[in-house]
């Protein structure tokens, strides 16, 4: 039987590829350059193949490279999150996290991930609902953690803000119809609420051709051309053009964006995720 593959020399296998040299990768791994060298070398004998081939100054991974890597990735992370999980049993437990629709893709998602690197164990079950609804969930002790668009009277800490705008596509030019279509978010939410106030009073005519609770919906409508939408900058997909005064819209406001407890004394897997949440996100 072969011997196994050794995870300080993947590791360091790894690192050339994703640094492109030998002499980067010592940086990353915190070796010396000779000693990386060494380790290549090493794990090429134990392959019994060359593993790299040269492209100008940058090592590139040949077939057999290429297939390791596919190999090495996956030994390191599971290494990774063994050991994670024998270094904290205790580091496991399920949350109940709500968040509003268009926070979750761009803003939300990529933070979970970071943090499930970081806590293997923990299990997030995720609900996707207007703020108003997420509110009375986290009341009713049917969400543990959740992050809402915060209503001014609403007592809630502001952990970051996001401007509002309105987009749609330049091909159509929606914007140039009179009434204005507009495709709004359903009545109860706090940015239909903040778009009709808005062109209210701008005394801009409008119609709502679109009303819907889904924020896929809402961006489908506008790309069709059939109205201009409402939405958090961030969310604003590529083909949708952000608009402004110079085509005629009113200025919209900034959302603040909150991070809220459910009642009581939170877990400790619910507590070290809002901690990480208040890190990540106040801080982008």
């Amino acid at each position: 039987m072969p011997d196994p593959l050794d995870l300080s020399l993947l590791r360091s296998f790894v690192a050339v590829i994703e640094c492109g040299s030998v002499l980067n990768a010592a940086a990353r791994v915190g070796r010396s350059q000779s000693a990386v060298s060494m380790q290549i070398q090493r794990l090429e004998q134990e392959i019994g193949r060359p593993l790299f081939r040269r492209d100008g100054r940058t090592l590139r991974p040949n077939p057999a490279g290429e297939e390791l890597l596919l190999h090495a990735r996956r030994l390191l992370r599971l290494s990774e999150e063994a050991m994670a999980s024998l270094r904290s049993p205790e580091d496991a437990g399920l949350v109940r996290l709500g968040v509003p629709e268009d926070y979750a893709a761009y803003l939300l998602l990529p933070a979970l991930s970071r943090f499930a690197q970081d806590h293997p164990r923990a299990e997030i079950e995720l609900t996707c609902e207007p703020s108003a609804a997420l509110v009375e969930k986290l009341q009713a002790g049917r969400l543990d953690l959740a992050m809402i668009t915060r209503y001014p009277h609403q007592p809630f800490a502001v952990l970051r803000r996001e401007q509002f705008v309105w987009a749609a596509t330049p091909e159509h030019q929606a914007w140039l119809r009179d009434p204005l279509p507009v495709a709004l978010f359903e009545a109860g939410d706090i940015a239909r609420r903040y778009a009709v106030e808005a062109l209210q009073r701008a005394d801009r005519p409008y119609r709502v051709v679109c009303s819907s609770r889904s924020l896929h919906g809402l961006i489908a409508v506008a790309q069709a051309g059939l109205a201009v939408v409402g939405l958090t900058e961030s969310s604003v997909p590529p083909g949708l053009l952000t608009l402004g005064n110079i085509e005629g819209l009113p200025a919209l406001p900034m959302f603040d964006l909150s991070l809220v407890a459910g009642l009581g004394e939170p877990q400790r897997m619910t507590a070290a995720l809002h901690d990480f949440l208040q890190r990540e996100l106040g801080r982008m």
